[in-house]
């Protein structure tokens, strides 16, 4: 049915991201397909990493880990560096699922306030923009 699911996490908040990222591994158990979890840093220091590459070894280290809690057989980082993932967070999580050739994207997603009356959250700009199909899970 799928040929690849693409997970975006945020290192800094994966507390957040428990059901999101349970049910992209139920799906990956499933179908019998890999999971990328794609993680976008700045390119300067920041909470989670003090440069890129650190950040890419921590990345890994989340995939495998999230590999051998859910019993997946292919688990794989995906980590990108942007200048100011603030800005440009939602291109880059399209440009990584074309990259990774993800053909589904399980995203984690905030239950909407005022702000996203006004503003689309990620999770709303990427289901509305990506060529694939996309579960947002709140």
């Amino acid at each position: 049915m799928y040929r690849r699911i693409m997970v975006p996490v945020d290192l800094a908040h994966i507390a957040g991201l428990d059901k999101a990222l349970k049910t992209a591994a139920g799906l990956s158990k499933q179908y019998g397909v890999p999971v990328s979890y794609v993680g976008v840093a700045a390119a300067a220091p920041g909470a989670v990493a003090h440069n890129p590459a650190e950040f890419a070894a921590k990345l890994d280290a989340f995939a495998k880990d999230q590999a051998a809690a859910h019993g997946l057989s292919d688990a794989s980082a995906a980590p990108y560096t942007s200048h100011d993932p603030s800005v440009d967070l939602d291109q880059t999580l399209l440009k990584a699922a074309e990259d990774t050739g993800a053909d589904l994207i399980v995203m984690g997603s905030h239950i909407p306030g005022f702000p996203e009356h006004i503003f689309t959250s990620n999770a709303g700009y990427v289901a509305s923009h990506a060529k694939v199909s996309v579960f947002v899970v709140r």
